[in-house]
C-alpha cells in the first residue's frame, strides 16, 4: 500500500461512514482523522465540537472537535479543511493562516466576549467555550491542529503561532500524507526528535557507562539541566512520556508536593535529594570536547520514569505563584539507547520492560504495563483461530481482527499486493476491527460504568487494565478464553449499531452521541438485570447470528432518546454536559429513567443455569489449551537442557518432591514427556530459577 491508495482508501471510508451516521462527511473525516491520531499517542482523546460563526469585529471563527490534557495542560483545537471535489488541491500558507485563525479567534471570543451567551446549550460546542473559560488560568499551551484533504505546500516549514490570551501556542497541519506515514512508521506513533543544542548550547554533558552496554542497547549517565528539562516538556508536553507512564501519571497528581518544595526552598540540593529521570532514544549523536562528551540530538526520546519530576520542575517556573528559578538545578538521567538492528516488537517490548522495571518502586502495577500483558496475546489468538458467520450474502466465514500492536491492521496491509489486500479485506472487513480501547469501551460499559467510559479513552482503559489484570491473576485467565472473546465481539456490534442509529433519529442534535451510546447500553443491560435477576442477555446469540434482534433494535432507539432528554436535562447536576456524563451521579440519574423492556425481550435471554454450564465449558476448554501450551513450551527445551535445570535449581535447593520428579521425566524426553500438571509446575519453576541468574 502507497500513500495514494492509503489516502483513496481513507476518503472512501468516510464517504460510508458519513452515509451510515448521517453526520457528513467533514465531521466523519474529523473523526477518523482523530481517531489514527489517538491510536498513535498524538491526541489522548477527541470531543467533537463543530461550531463556526463570525465574531468579534466580524472575523470568522470555527472550531470542530477539541481535546484536553489534563496532565501537561495543554488544550488542543481542530480545524477541517475538507474537500475532496480536487485531488489536486495544495494548501498554501496564506490559507493555513487563515484556518489558523479562525480557530485563533474562536479562543478569543470565547474568553473575551459573550460567545458563552449566544451558543445553544444543547450543543457540545457550548461545552467547549465553557471548558476554555473555566481552565483559562490553568491552560498552559494551546495545540492548534489543521486535518486537510489537500498537500501541504512545500512553501510551509514552519506556522509561527502567537501567543493566546497569554499562553503560548503552536500550529500543526495534518494532510492525509503525512497521517500515511504516521501510521506505516515502525513504531505506528508520532516520532519526536529533539536537538538539544536548541535548549544548551553544547547539548546535554553526558558518559558512557562502562561495560553496560549489550547486544540490543547502549547506556549512558547525563546530567540534564533544570531549565532544559523543563523547556522541552514545556514544548513536547506529555507525549514526552512513554504511554503506559502517562497514563498511570494522568490518574495521580501529577506535581508531586515534595519534590515542589525542594525547587522552591532548595533548589541547589535538587541533584542530591531527587532519584533522577530515566529515559529511552534511538538514532543518538553525541560531540566530543575538551570539556567531555556530549548528546546533542536524539530519535524517539521517551521518559519512562521521573515524570512527575520532569512535570514538577516546568509547574513550578511557569505558576504564578511559584515563578520558581530552575538555573541552579540539575537532574541526573540515566539514558538507554536501543539499538536499530532490533526488531520492531523486539524494541517495544524491550522499552515497555525497562519501564516496568524503573518505575517498581513507584507501584505501577502491571496493569499499567496492559500493552504487553498475556490477555492481549490470547485476545488476539481467539481473533485468528475463530471464524464468525458470513453476512450480507457472504458464502465464507470472516475474522474479528483484535488489534493487539498498535496500528496492527493497517501495516499489515502496508506489504501486500492489491490482490493480498483484497483477500484480507474479505477475511478481515474494515467494521470488524477491535482495537484495545474498543475493547476497554464496550466492556465497561457492559460492566454498567458508562461515567468511566465518558471519561475518555485513556482513564477508561487504565480503569479496565487494571480490572482485568486482577481477574487473570486470580485464575491464570480461564475466564478470558474463546467464549470471552465473541461476546465482546458481540458487544462490538451492539455498539457500533447503536452509533450508526443516533444520528438518524429526528431528536438527535449532533452532539453527545459517543456519551449517549455508553449510557444507552449500559441502562439497557442494568433493565434486563432488574427485570430479570435469573437472567442475563445471550450475547453468543449476537455472534452466532452477527445480526443484533429486532427486539433488541427498538429497546436502544427508544431508550437512547430518553438517555440524551436526561443527559442534558436543564436540571442536571452539571451544567457543562460533558463534564455532567464523566460524574457516577449522572449514571445514578440515568438509572432514574422509567422504561418497560418488551416482552420479546425475554426471547433473547438466558438462564443462569445455562450461564454457569456455558462458564464451566469455557474454564474447560481455557484450561485444555493452557495445558497444552505448557506441555508445548516443555517438550520445547531438550532432554540436555533439562538437566542442565534440574543441576541449577538443585544446587539452588530450590525444587519441592513434586518439582523434582516432573524434572526427572522432562530428562527423558522425548521417551517420556510429563504431564499438563507436571508442565505447568516446570514452567513456575522455570520462571523463578530464570530470577535467579539460570540461563537457558
Amino acid at each position: 500500500m502507497d500513500a495514494q491508495e492509503f489516502r483513496k482508501d481513507f476518503l472512501e471510508d468516510i464517504k460510508a461512514d458519513a452515509l451510515a451516521s448521517g453526520e457528513g462527511s467533514c465531521a466523519s473525516f474529523v473523526s477518523a482523522f482523530a481517531r489514527y491520531l489517538q491510536e498513535a499517542d498524538f491526541l489522548l482523546d477527541f470531543t467533537s465540537s463543530y461550531f463556526e460563526g463570525t465574531g468579534k469585529q466580524n472575523r470568522k471563527i470555527r472550531v470542530d472537535g477539541y481535546t484536553y490534557d489534563e496532565f501537561d495542560k495543554t488544550m488542543s483545537l481542530i480545524i477541517a479543511d475538507y474537500d475532496v471535489a480536487d485531488d489536486e488541491r495544495v494548501l498554501a500558507k496564506t490559507q493555513a493562516g487563515q484556518l489558523q485563525n479562525r480557530l485563533i479567534y474562536f479562543i478569543e471570543n470565547a474568553l473575551n466576549t459573550q460567545l458563552h451567551r449566544n451558543v445553544e446549550m444543547s450543543r457540545p460546542c457550548s461545552d467547549l467555550v465553557d471548558l476554555l473559560r473555566e481552565k483559562r488560568k490553568e491552560i498552559r499551551k494551546y495545540q492548534l491542529l489543521v486535518f486537510t484533504t489537500a498537500t501541504i505546500s512545500s512553501t510551509i516549514k514552519i506556522l509561527e503561532s502567537p501567543e493566546i490570551d497569554g499562553v503560548p501556542s503552536e500550529c500543526q497541519i495534518w494532510d492525509v500524507e503525512r497521517l500515511f506515514q504516521l501510521c506505516g512508521s515502525k513504531a505506528g506513533r508520532n516520532i519526536i526528535e529533539i536537538n538539544f543544542k536548541e535548549y544548551s548550547s553544547k547539548g546535554i554533558p553526558c558518559l558512557e557507562a562502562s561495560g553496560a552496554a549489550t547486544d540490543d542497547f547502549d547506556s549512558y549517565l547525563c546530567i540534564i539541566p533544570g531549565t532544559l528539562l523543563a523547556d522541552i516538556y514545556d514544548r513536547y508536553g506529555s507525549s514526552l512520556l512513554e504511554g503506559n507512564v502517562r497514563s498511570f501519571l494522568s490518574t495521580k497528581v501529577a506535581v508531586n508536593k515534595k519534590i515542589r518544595t525542594t525547587i522552591l526552598q532548595q533548589p541547589e540540593r535538587f541533584f542530591a535529594y531527587n532519584n533522577g529521570i530515566s529515559a529511552t532514544a534511538m538514532d543518538v549523536q553525541f560531540e566530543q570536547t575538551e570539556n567531555g562528551m556530549f548528546l546533542v540530538s536524539s530519535k524517539d526520546f521517551q521518559i519512562i520514569n521521573g515524570g512527575q519530576t520532569t512535570a514538577s520542575l516546568s509547574s513550578a517556573r511557569y505558576n504564578y505563584k511559584d515563578k520558581a528559578n530552575l538555573n541552579v538545578i540539575f537532574v541526573q538521567m540515566k539514558l538507554t539507547v536501543i539499538k536499530g538492528s532490533l526488531e520492531e516488537e523486539a524494541s517495544t517490548t524491550l522499552v515497555q520492560n525497562i519501564s516496568r522495571s524503573s518505575n517498581s518502586q513507584n507501584k505501577v502495577s502491571d496493569a499499567d504495563f496492559f500493552s504487553t500483558h498475556p490477555f492481549h496475546v490470547q485476545m488476539e489468538r481467539c481473533s485468528q483461530r475463530l471464524g464468525a458467520r458470513g453476512t450480507g450474502g457472504l458464502q465464507f466465514e470472516t475474522k474479528w481482527f483484535y488489534e493487539r500492536a498498535r496500528g496492527q491492521y493497517l501495516q499489515k496491509q502496508m506489504r501486500m499486493t492489491p490482490g493480498e489486500k483484497k483477500k484480507f479485506l474479505l477475511q478481515n472487513p474494515k467494521d470488524q476491527l477491535i482495537t484495545k480501547t474498543d475493547l476497554a469501551k464496550v466492556r465497561n460499559t457492559w460492566d454498567r460504568l458508562p461515567h468511566i467510559v465518558s471519561k475518555g479513552a485513556q482513564t477508561n482503559f487504565t480503569e479496565f487494565a487494571q480490572k482485568i489484570s486482577d481477574a487473570w491473576e486470580k485464575d491464570d485467565g480461564l475466564l478470558f478464553g474463546e467464549k470471552y472473546f465473541q461476546e465482546s465481539a458481540a458487544l462490538c456490534l451492539l455498539f457500533r449499531f447503536t452509533e450508526k442509529m443516533i444520528p438518524q433519529q429526528s431528536w438527535y442534535q449532533q452532539g453527545y452521541r459517543a456519551n449517549i451510546v455508553t449510557y444507552t447500553i449500559a441502562l439497557f443491560h442494568k433493565l434486563i438485570k432488574d427485570k430479570c435477576p435469573k437472567k442475563d442477555f445471550d450475547l453468543m446469540g449476537i455472534w452466532n447470528r452477527q445480526a443484533i434482534p429486532a427486539a433488541v433494535q427498538t429497546a436502544l432507539v427508544e431508550l437512547s432518546e430518553l438517555v440524551y432528554d436526561k443527559l442534558t436535562d436543564p436540571q442536571r447536576g452539571v451544567e457543562n454536559v460533558t463534564q455532567w456524563c464523566k460524574r457516577e451521579g449522572c449514571w445514578k440519574s440515568v438509572q432514574e429513567i422509567e422504561y418497560n423492556l418488551h416482552d420479546d425481550i425475554v426471547d433473547c435471554l438466558i438462564g443462569q443455569e445455562d450461564i454457569r454450564v456455558v462458564v464451566r465449558e469455557a474454564k474447560a476448554d481455557r484450561r485444555i489449551e493452557l495445558d497444552a501450551d505448557a506441555m508445548t513450551k516443555v517438550v520445547e527445551i531438550n532432554a540436555t537442557q533439562w538437566r542442565s535445570i534440574m543441576a541449577f535449581a538443585v544446587g539452588k535447593k530450590m525444587v519441592s518432591p513434586e518439582e523434582l520428579t516432573a524434572l526427572r521425566i522432562a530428562c527423558q524426553l522425548p521417551m517420556k514427556v510429563p504431564t499438563p500438571a507436571q508442565s505447568r509446575k516446570l514452567i513456575v519453576l522455570l520462571e523463578k530459577i530464570y530470577e535467579e541468574g539460570f540461563k537457558l
